[in-house]
């Protein structure tokens, strides 16, 4: 599978951004906006906060275009890390605006639930970029057998590989998945984003 940017092009597209390129920018947006907004949508369950989310993060991207460091991995991680943490002050914010709404100003929602929330927001967002990031061939095993409900004899059937082949995309592509749920290590990005500067 062809990675969706290559490292010189994350070099040059960030060095573009930095002249003020405003094409740069564009062909950016024309990348990588529907991960975004997929993503924010998917932690926040709010189209018109995902439409912000995404905003905010094309403009952060556009007024910092020097915080992105290829050496820490891809611009596409870049941006999902960018997404995430615009995504998780937002739910923070509407749950601390809902709390207080309920309960009087002053009011703050209970920590422990509010985290439990973010984490849970946060693994299912990791799951889709994991799932849209992943090589086709794995994709299209999973989507077969938990989608369409094939079993692996089935998956390997439709996709026209030996049984054994149906077998490892399934394992791989499982255990892919498997680190959705996995929690970072602090200071360290979540699976599936890259590493943290």
């Amino acid at each position: 599978m062809a990675k969706d940017t290559a490292p010189r092009w994350d070099r040059r597209m960030q060095q573009r951004l930095a002249r003020g390129e405003a094409a740069a920018l564009g062909e950016l947006y024309d990348r990588f906006a529907a991960l975004v907004h997929s993503q924010a949508h998917r932690m926040l369950d709010d189209e018109d906060a995902a439409d912000l989310v995404t905003r905010e993060v094309f403009a952060q991207v556009w007024e910092n275009p020097e915080a992105y460091d290829p050496k820490q991995g891809s611009m596409r991680s870049w941006v999902a890390r960018l997404t995430h943490r615009q995504s998780v002050q937002r739910l923070r914010r509407a749950a601390a605006s809902r709390y207080a709404a309920e309960h009087g100003d002053g009011a703050a929602p209970d920590p422990e639930e509010l985290e439990r929330r973010v984490r849970s927001a946060t693994s299912a967002a990791r799951a889709d970029y994991i799932v849209s990031s992943m090589p086709v061939p794995l994709r299209e095993a999973l989507e077969l057998a938990y989608i369409h409900r094939r079993d692996y004899r089935q998956t390997a059937a439709d996709l026209g590989v030996t049984e054994d082949e149906a077998r490892r995309r399934l394992r791989l592509g499982l255990q892919l998945l498997s680190t959705a749920n996995a929690r970072p290590l602090e200071g360290s990005s979540p699976p599936g984003y890259g590493r943290v500067r």
